[in-house]
């Protein structure tokens, strides 16, 4: 899931489109686009991989509180759009992502196609943290989160956890490494080890809907 966009190794191409079809075939061979503004479409394979196996989430002492308080409710894919955009807005002292106008309607027709997830975490009936991504067969693909309120994200990350472990998904991948991942539990493979790892596990099924959403 996205850091500010700098230059992690594992640039493999520039140009091309963000057409359904290329975005799924990118996304089977361990390929995601990430661009700033006034860049051509870049597309990254980094080695090392982080990634989260769901057997192996961490959730601290201050999570648990969190969850255990009860204020938070979680929802799937209730709001993909409004949780995108979310994940899209300017962060605390930067600019905007770089999740362009582009890149959402790409996203959004995943997610009409039953392809694009999001999971979103509710205060109040308001929407105040959530992440979205792609699921493809037993693989999770996750792109971004974001938070307005406190460990929001984080609760997040823990219901899409619960939902992987329910439904055999095998694989959450977090593209680059961060300490905040690692800290709940993500760790580094090697990229021909992501690659086996995409070549057992995502599959593409001729659903790929969430069966439950609330």
């Amino acid at each position: 899931m996205d850091n500010a966009l700098s230059e992690p190794p594992g640039l493999l191409a520039a140009g091309g489109d963000l057409s359904p079809a290329r975005l799924l075939a990118a996304y089977e061979r361990g390929v995601f686009p990430w661009y700033s503004a006034q860049q051509p479409i870049l597309w990254w394979s980094p080695d090392p991989r982080m990634v989260l196996y769901p057997g192996e989430f961490k959730c601290s002492r201050s999570l648990s509180k969190t969850l255990r308080n009860g204020s938070y409710e979680t929802r799937l894919d209730h709001a993909f759009g409004a949780t995108i955009r979310a994940c899209a807005g300017p962060r605390r002292g930067g600019p905007d992502t770089w999740l362009n106008r582009d890149m959402i309607a790409s996203y959004e027709q995943l997610h009409a196609m039953g392809y694009g997830h999001s999971v979103e975490t509710y205060e109040a009936g308001q929407l105040v943290g959530g992440l979205y991504g792609i699921k493809l067969g037993q693989v999770f693909f996750g792109e971004s989160m974001f938070s307005v309120g406190r460990d929001a994200s984080k609760v997040a990350l823990a219901r899409l956890v619960d939902e992987c472990l329910a439904r055999d998904i095998q694989l959450i991948d977090c593209q680059v490494a961060s300490s905040h991942l690692a800290s709940l539990g993500a760790r580094e493979v090697s990229r021909s080890q992501f690659v086996a790892l995409l070549h057992r596990y995502a599959r593409r099924t001729p659903t790929e809907t969430w069966a439950r959403s609330s």
